[in-house]
This record gives structure tokens, sequence and C-alpha cells, in this order.
């Protein structure tokens, strides 16, 4: 599935260091589908604490495909049912101040654009959330915005870039680049 563009609202999760194991609890690390994971997202503060409503499922929200998460998103553990969810949930972009380096990883092998912004350009971001504004992420030019606030512009490797545009995941890249390699290696296996 290839990232281009997006146009859609952001649920402010300003929360920091937000670990794997509360996007994804280990008690559910026994499914082995990625179709269906979303129902087990923030599932201990969305459905098993019974309090009020979780900022991803308020109607406000509806059908918002970019999260803003705080600091040191995805911290913890190696864990990529938390990208599963999250991308199952609806999620195509996660815009934070930082994230978990292994997350980051699983977030570009798994199709899902982790933006990472600086606390100023966070605060003008998160306020433009909260306020149920459009934000439009244009891959292509590595540039964000929103109406009536500057362009900001991202920074992801052209690795990383490239993979999202084309839909790839790092095995899909590798038998992309290296596809005659592997051909006539292939080949002279099938001769011996």
């Amino acid at each position: 599935m290839s990232f281009i563009t997006l146009i859609t609202k952001a649920v402010p999760l300003a929360e920091d260091n937000v670990d794997t194991d509360a996007i994804y609890p280990g008690r559910f690390l026994l499914r082995i589908d990625k179709q269906g994971a979303g129902a087990c997202l923030f599932y201990d503060k969305r459905v098993a604490s019974n309090s009020t409503v979780h900022v991803i499922d308020h109607p406000t929200f509806k059908d918002a495909q970019i999260l803003m998460a705080g600091e040191n998103f995805g911290c913890g553990s190696s864990r990529e049912q938390a990208v599963w969810a999250l991308h199952d949930f609806g999620f195509r972009c996660i815009i934070a101040k930082s994230f978990g380096e292994i997350f980051y990883s699983n977030c570009i092998n798994n199709h899902l654009l982790p933006i990472v912004v600086f606390d100023n350009d966070y605060q003008v971001l998160l306020s433009a959330a909260k306020s149920s504004h459009s934000f439009h992420v244009d891959l292509n030019s590595k540039q964000l915005s929103v109406h009536g606030l500057p362009t900001i512009t991202f920074d992801i490797s052209q690795q990383h870039q490239n993979m999202l545009l084309k839909g790839l995941d790092e095995i899909g890249l590798q038998l992309k680049n290296d596809s005659a390699d592997i051909d006539r290696f292939e080949a002279a296996q099938k001769q011996s």
C-alpha cells in the first residue's frame, strides 16, 4: 500500500513515553493476524478502564488517519503488533516529537508514516488537531500543512521515503533493487 498524500484530521493524543505495551497490551500477543489488531489498540485505556471516552474514539475525530503523539512514542519492546493495531484502526501517519527506534522502523515496514516535529511546530499542530483542522501530508515534497499555518518540511531518509511511496517493506525493496542479481544467482544454481 503506497503512501503519497493524506488529507485528514489528527487525533491529539499528547502523551509522552507511550510504550508498545500501552499501545498493544502483551496479553494479546498470541494473536498472529494483522487484521483485527485495531480492536486491541490502547485496550487498557479504551475498554478495560470503563472510564471516559478515549480520544481516539471521540466522535470529533471519527475517521481521522493521523495520530499526534508526544515524545518517545512507541518506546519499550520491539512489539510490531503495536504498529499493526494502529494501522488496522485506520491510522496512516503518526506525528510525534520522537519515536522509539525499533517502533519507527516497524512503522516504515508496515506503511505507516512517522513524522518527527520539533517542539514549537508540535505545539502549533497540537492546537490545530484539538480544533479539528484538516492536516495535509505530502510525502513527495516532505511537507505537512494545515490551512492558515506555515508549512512544515519534515525529515525522512530517501530510502524510507521510497519504501513508503512504492508500498514496499525492506524485503520488497531488496527484491526490487537486486532482482537482476537474484535472477542470475538462481539461473546459476539451476545449472549446477
